[in-house]
């Protein structure tokens, strides 16, 4: 089977927790902070373990601990990553409308250049509620969207035509601009996410991954196919990405056990935050990932108890090895591209999922 990507090949990313680490998620501190040793380790592991890329995602405040323990800044943190790797690559979340279009084209650029063609960037329309309020940005759900789709075509301008540049947007203007150097090779691809007809259209018309969180398969399907049908009405090809959690023991009562613990230690006043983000919010996402289930099971090995202390993608796969494989196998013959990855604490997880996942993964996947 092949999916939508030029060579076929299925690509397997990991994460890195901005937010901190541990075996406990929800309390009002992480067991391991965010501090640079410790997410180098975690980024180093996933690039001896030959994982593709690593997503590091953008927050105004904790999203997994209390709102207020350390946080660690996105593209600061994947600048110095990026220095001292040399083969994996980095998706970095990014919200348009806070730094300015021509100053970030350049720091793309210039990321571009130190990591040697490195970077990816996952373009961040929406938002947790009450987030972008910290900062002092008021905007609707169709205003970010229309900003999106102008930070796209004007970052790929600046990194594609000699300047100098003009772009007239209702929310971007460029006149007389340059981004030198240029990105060699190919420029940053562009990753977008999201689950409401405004985010399949946008994606339809400038993604080159599409990605969604996890939902049980027949979700899942019905969200590929709507933006198979944006990216059909563009002329364009997609590439589908899926993000999800994996809690994997080699027996399943245990990986149930692992995945309850997971949250049984939250914090109460942790868990009133994430409720908060969540009640009335316009992203289609986030709602379905936190649906009310009996013991937060959503669907065979599918459990959405993270949703209770995190902050967006809150489901996980949980299972056996040859339990969860399977699962991804069903979600890998949906068309999935690329699989983002992640479990708790990312480190030990990364060398369990390496080991024990991945290659009975791709054992299925060549036996069709």
């Amino acid at each position: 089977m092949t999916n939508g990507n030029e060579n076929g090949e299925t690509r397997f990313s990991w994460f890195i927790p901005i937010d901190g680490d541990g075996a406990r998620a929800g309390t009002l501190r992480a067991e391991r902070p965010p501090d640079f040793d410790y997410l180098r380790q975690v980024v180093q592991t996933a690039e001896d373990l030959g994982f593709y890329s690593l997503l590091i995602p953008t927050r105004f405040a904790n999203g997994l601990f209390a709102e207020d323990a350390p946080l660690a800044e996105t593209w600061t943190t994947a600048t110095a990553l990026a220095a001292v790797t040399e083969r994996i690559r980095f998706l970095i979340a990014v919200r348009p409308g806070f730094i300015a279009l021509g100053l970030f084209a350049q720091m793309a650029a210039a990321l571009h250049q130190i990591s040697k063609g490195r970077i990816d960037i996952n373009i961040v329309p929406g938002g947790i509620q009450n987030d972008f309020e910290r900062v002092g940005e008021v905007s609707d759900h169709s205003t970010r969207y229309e900003r999106a789709e102008e930070f796209i075509a004007a970052c790929r301008k600046l990194w594609t035509e000699p300047g100098p540049v003009e772009f007239q947007g209702d929310h971007y203007k460029l006149k007389d601009a340059y981004c030198s150097p240029m990105p060699e090779g190919q420029p940053p691809r562009f990753y977008l996410g999201g689950a409401s007809p405004s985010a399949n259209a946008l994606s339809g018309r400038q993604a080159d991954v599409h990605l969604n969180w996890i939902e049980p398969l027949a979700d899942s399907k019905a969200r590929f196919d709507a933006v198979r049908e944006e990216f059909k009405k563009a002329g364009r090809s997609p590439e589908l990405g899926i993000r999800t959690h994996l809690v994997v023991r080699d027996r399943e009562d245990d990986a149930w056990k692992a995945a309850n613990e997971l949250i049984d230690h939250a914090d109460p006043a942790v868990k009133a935050q994430r409720r908060a983000a969540i009640v009335g919010t316009p992203m289609v996402g986030q709602q379905a990932q936190a649906q009310q289930a009996p013991n937060h099971i959503v669907a065979p090995h599918l459990w959405n108890g993270l949703s209770e202390v995190r902050v967006n993608c809150g489901t996980a796969i949980v299972g056996t090895p040859e339990q969860v494989t399977d699962v991804l196998l069903d979600y890998w013959k949906l068309g999935v591209d690329e699989f983002i990855l992640s479990g708790f604490p990312h480190v030990e997880e990364c060398q369990r999922v390496a080991t024990d996942v991945l290659p009975l993964l791709r054992q299925k996947m060549a036996a069709g």
